[in-house]
């Protein structure tokens, strides 16, 4: 690229974060604002930002993330998911900067599959928080001309609460912990997803990207993993979806299959439990 300045909103979160250190890494130029500095449903906040820095590349990470309160939230969740995103198309389209959309596993799940979703499937939502992502898909595909869409799943890392963070959390109490068994994904560390994306941002490959870490568990499995790669003897309760009743729905299987990114030639994703591994040695060294 001739310049090389990348917008990321929803810098401070999870993935954000992980993004904005990684650019930064590679000789990047970032403006990375938090959610208190811009409000990405103010369409004209949101307009004059990206007007003062003409960015080559934006990519859009901030999101509505909690699923249950989604159901009952469903005009914030909207704006957040859907209605930012369309409006960041536009910007980006007459920008002329490349687009990358953060979307999720949840985007699939009403069909009962139990092979991996390719990127070309239909999607079909079962929750309120998957419903407003893939709007925020069919808005950056109808509005936008170069743009990548990444879909993600069960993410966790250094930044924010996640679901590793609150699994060692409750090895530290006295309560049983149970966690469900009956809903299958992929386990993905945040900073595995950053640099895929910034692989990405590189070609003018673009398109729909399934980017996730390799392999697939349950929830109790993904968690029994957690304490046994963490050395604590801590006993995990499998329970069902049906014991384990939530506000949302989740899909009882959304695997991703990695298809785009093997036909673009990019590295293929390690196993889960590797990344895990590395994710849990880093957290120990911080300590």
């Amino acid at each position: 690229m001739a310049k090389r300045l990348v917008a990321v909103t929803g810098a401070k979160g999870q993935l954000g974060c992980d993004l904005v250190e990684q650019l930064c890494r590679e000789g990047y130029e970032v403006s990375g604002p938090g959610r208190e500095e811009l409000d990405v449903t103010d369409r004209e906040s949101v307009r004059r930002w990206l007007q003062a820095r003409k960015p080559d590349v934006i990519i859009h990470s901030a999101a509505y993330t909690a699923v249950d309160d989604a159901e009952h939230d469903g005009d914030a969740v909207w704006r957040v998911n859907a209605e930012s995103t369309r409006e960041l198309a536009i910007a980006a389209e007459e920008l002329g900067a490349k687009l990358v959309y953060v979307s999720t596993d949840y985007v699939f799940g009403n069909s009962g599959s139990t092979a991996p979703y390719l990127e070309s499937m239909a999607v079909d939502p079962i929750n309120v928080y998957g419903r407003s992502k893939a709007a925020g898909e069919a808005y950056v595909q109808e509005l936008h001309s170069r743009w990548y869409i990444v879909r993600t799943s069960w993410m966790y890392g250094r930044h924010g609460r996640n679901f590793v963070q609150a699994m060692l959390e409750l090895s530290r109490g006295e309560m049983p912990i149970q966690v469900v068994d009956d809903q299958i994904g992929s386990p993905t560390w945040s900073a595995d997803v950053s640099a895929c994306i910034l692989r990405l941002i590189e070609t003018e490959k673009y398109g729909i990207y399934h980017v996730t870490n390799a392999g697939s568990c349950s929830w109790h499995e993904f968690a029994t993993a957690i304490f046994e790669l963490s050395g604590i003897a801590q006993q995990v309760q499998p329970v069902s979806s049906a014991e384990f009743v939530r506000a949302a729905r989740r899909p009882a299987y959304s695997v991703l299959a990695h298809s785009a990114l093997a036909a673009g030639g990019f590295p293929p994703m390690r196993h889960w439990r590797e990344a895990l591994t590395d994710y849990l040695a880093g957290m120990n060294e911080l300590k």
